[in-house]
């Protein structure tokens, strides 16, 4: 076999793109060969190219030389062929293809080269194991479903977003990659400086101080399809480098920023998907979803609310009560309608499911007739008890009753988990439903036991609610920021704030967080400096990207809509990254590895 040169031919179409019209015209295609099937001296292939599939057709009659050639063609091999449009006989026609009226016959083919063996089969719907997918990820994106039609579809969602942020006035501005390491965050990967030895630059994070910057500057309106990069545990929806849509925006308040994004959501649902989504979205404030659904990315779609049955319980005798109420704790429970579809397994199997944020377990109820309880715990509760906690929750006879009964933080992770687990387990989710929700009045700063001092909860540069300044030297755990998240069905799409654009307030927050005026100067002393000089108020938002195509296209991981993932232990399975270096280039850094001991 000898393998040729293209030799000047161009193509003339992509697959899709021929259709009746083409009938006897002369067309020149290019592709893969996805399968060869040899029908009684006829030989027919079907040539994949990034537009989808068409037919060829060797036949002795139309070409001797062509037809002897294909016999030895094979899967995957890259080919390039002249020939004639022909409509299908009706007897094979496929309505399944686009191009399934129509067949090439072949009179010049060239063979541009051939392939091994896939290691696994790309004519099928059957998938191979994650790892072999991503060591061969090449190959997996030949296939036309899965993740080649979420990258597609991927780039239509960029395309109409940078298309409506355009009509709105929004620049596109690049900031650097290579910038200053700050605390507050996630742990940053550190590129060492071969000029300034043993000085380091840190992968973004996110864009955020630049973006500041850039409404100091009096661009008013920025975005920026942005690469960042945290260097942090990895679940289904992380990535060690991931993709977000970066927005800032000045002389802006909270309404009109939510109008703009919620405009630009309705836009990328009518356009790629056919969905009309109505606005304006609801709003809760942060203490709200807490305290109704246990979590601050709280599923809309379905009731199990949470109901705080603290009050009726104050005085109890029941000790796993009665010790959480003590330690400054609360207790709370779900109401599960349909209690018939929890089995007594499925009940005592919500102790595992407890462990596994935190909890010592749940406690639950069966409610029978006349309000009368069936449960272990009955007993240890008086009837006074039992008949507030029936009126507060609204239980009936059928009814399901769940506890929590811990700190407020782990009740509410308990329940608020277990009411999306019975949500899904009990067929409670609308099939095809999108509901968006803003939750606004985060919480500006929230207490680390480990390192005894408050933290800011999304990052220093959020502003606080101008009512709440002066609690930030006093109680600043009472302190609300202007931060707000927007959520879709249950997952967290896009999050953001009003930013401080005062040089005393930023002042006055590092204070509160325990970062010294050294310090602030040291990590943030240009952003300082910036806000000298007329800083606009200004906000902005940033939404990912990778987590927003995986919702739209149904993917269980965003590994599933990215080219190249990483897996669970920030590997590449295709380089084969991270990867020692040459000892050389590292003499050049200046750098010694130290290995640690397990």
């Amino acid at each position: 076999m000898t393998l040729q040169a293209l030799d000047g031919w161009k193509r003339t179409h992509l697959s899709e793109e021929l259709t009746e019209t083409d009938v006897n015209k002369r067309v020149i295609v290019m592709g893969w060969i996805l399968r060869r099937r040899d029908h009684g001296g006829v030989i027919f292939i079907d040539l994949r190219d990034r537009k989808g599939l068409v037919q060829l057709v060797f036949n002795p009659e139309f070409s001797q030389q062509t037809h002897a050639q294909a016999h030895n063609l094979r899967p995957e091999w890259v080919i390039a062929i002249r020939g004639e449009v022909r409509p299908r006989p009706d007897d094979s026609l496929n309505p399944d293809l686009v191009t399934g009226k129509i067949e090439i016959f072949v009179d010049e083919l060239k063979i541009l080269n051939s392939s091994d063996p896939p290691p696994f089969p790309l004519d099928e719907e059957t998938n191979p194991t994650d790892a072999v997918r991503y060591k061969y990820r090449y190959l997996d994106l030949r296939k036309p479903t899965g993740a080649r039609q979420n990258l597609l579809f991927r780039n239509r969602l960029l395309s109409q977003i940078r298309n409506f942020l355009s009509s709105e006035d929004f620049i596109e501005i690049e900031t650097p990659f290579l910038t200053t390491s700050t605390p507050e965050g996630a742990r940053d990967y550190l590129v060492p400086s071969r000029l300034s030895t043993g000085s380091f630059y840190a992968l973004p994070q996110s864009p955020q101080l630049f973006k500041q910057l850039l409404m100091v500057a009096g661009f008013e309106r920025y975005y920026q399809i942005a690469r960042c990069f945290r260097d942090e545990d990895l679940r289904a929806d992380r990535q060690p480098e991931f993709t977000q849509l970066d927005i800032e925006t000045s002389f802006i308040e909270e309404k009109d920023l939510f109008t703009i994004m919620e405009t630009m959501i309705q836009s990328i649902f009518r356009e790629l998907l056919g969905i009309e989504l109505k606005a304006p979205f609801p709003t809760i404030p942060y203490c709200d979803a807490m305290a109704r659904y246990g979590l601050d990315k709280p599923d809309v779609r379905f009731g199990l609310e949470l109901t705080d049955i603290t009050s009726a319980i104050r005085e109890t005798g029941f000790g796993v009560f009665k010790n959480a109420v003590n330690s400054g704790g609360i207790v709370k429970a779900i109401k599960v309608e349909d209690g018939a579809k929890l089995s007594r397994k499925d009940l005592d199997d919500l102790r595992d499911f407890a462990a596994v944020y935190g909890g010592k377990g749940v406690a639950y109820t069966r409610i029978k007739d006349g309000g009368e309880w069936q449960s272990p715990i009955a007993k240890f509760l008086s009837d006074q008890e039992r008949s507030e906690i029936n009126r507060l929750i609204g239980a009936e006879p059928g009814h399901v009753v769940l506890f929590g009964a811990d700190s407020a933080k782990i009740v509410n992770d308990v329940l608020g988990n277990l009411r999306n687990h019975l949500g899904a387990k009990l067929g409670l989710i609308p099939a095809g439903n999108f509901e968006f929700l803003w939750v606004t009045e985060f919480p500006m700063f929230e207490f680390d036991e480990d390192a005894k001092r408050f933290k800011a909860m999304h990052h220093p540069f959020t502003s606080p609610m101008e009512g709440d300044l002066d609690l930030m030297e006093t109680d600043p755990g009472l302190v609300r920021s202007r931060a707000y998240d927007l959520v879709l069905n249950g997952s967290e799409i896009g999050g953001g704030s009003m930013r401080i654009y005062r040089k005393d307030v930023q002042q006055r927050v590092f204070k509160a967080l325990g970062i010294d005026e050294e310090d602030a100067e040291q990590k943030f002393g240009f952003l300082l400096e910036a806000l000298r000089y007329g800083a606009p108020p200004h906000g902005g938002i940033a939404f990912g990207i990778d987590r927003i195509t995986a919702i739209l296209t149904g993917s269980e991981s965003i590994r599933d809509v990215i080219a190249f993932p990483k897996t669970q232990r920030a590997t590449c399975p295709l380089t084969g990254a991270p990867t020692p270096v040459n000892p050389e280039q590292l003499k050049e850094l200046g750098i010694r590895i130290v290995m640690r001991k397990e």
